[in-house]
């Protein structure tokens, strides 16, 4: 139906449909510079459409088309521009493509970080998080956080004090709430804050190992997928 609402404008032609991350990883490393855009629906065949970006350095602009409202700030973290729920309506598909076309128009290619940046400032990041200890509660500054590590169902939270608390939030929305620039999930287990990076070996199987500024009980392994997003990352200003 997507595909057809699309196509009905005369100036737009769907290039490609692909139902899982593996195949839309390949399509993009090959034929990215001939997209305009991109649609994506969070949940795909082998797993959610996030994943794209650790394999890819996507440069075309996103509309996320899915049932799911949790995702609204991970998807403008991720060259998103509009963000469509199902079931959506004809009218809503068009708006998006028209809101593309006054983008394009207004801002050149090499101004879709400027885009992002407007909604980074709209959105805004969490600047703490609810840890729990014994019975009580206590507020955890984010930034004061260098490792999450999701363990027997919960996440614990290693901190430069060198506390350890205890939050009971999945792995995604605890990535939602981050900024990427200075955090990144290394694996399904682990989200890293740059400052927590002091050393970086090889490992098994062409992953690395993190040595910490600070003492984590659990190794720091980078899977091997995410390897190269990583050490881009690190490279970046921060």
């Amino acid at each position: 139906m997507l595909k057809e609402l699309i196509e009905s404008q005369p100036d737009l032609i769907v290039v490609d449909v692909k139902d899982s991350i593996e195949s839309t990883v390949g399509y993009l490393h090959k034929n990215q510079e001939k997209i305009d855009l991109l649609f994506l629906d969070i949940q795909l065949a082998d797993g959610q459409c996030f994943e794209i970006f650790n394999h890819v350095e996507l440069t075309v602009p996103v509309v996320f088309c899915t049932a799911y409202d949790e995702y609204v700030l991970q998807a403008f973290k991720h060259n998103g521009v509009d963000y469509i729920l199902k079931p959506f309506d004809d009218e809503e598909v068009f708006n998006a493509i028209e809101k593309i076309k006054r983008l394009k128009k207004s801002l050149s290619k090499g101004s879709l970080n400027s885009i992002q940046s407007l909604f980074h400032e709209k959105k805004g990041f969490q600047k703490s998080i609810i840890a729990h200890v014994g019975k009580k509660m206590i507020p955890i500054v984010i930034d004061n956080i260098l490792l999450f590590h999701l363990e027997n169902e919960a996440v614990n939270i290693y901190c430069a004090d060198q506390k350890k608390y205890v939050v009971f939030k999945t792995m995604n929305e605890i990535e939602s709430m981050l900024d990427d620039q200075h955090f990144f999930r290394i694996n399904r287990q682990m989200v890293i804050n740059r400052d927590a990076v002091k050393e970086i070996e090889p490992y098994f199987n062409r992953k690395i190992m993190v040595q910490a500024t600070i003492t984590i009980g659990p190794k720091i392994i980078v899977s091997r997928l995410k390897v190269t997003p990583f050490l881009n990352w690190l490279e970046q200003p921060s």
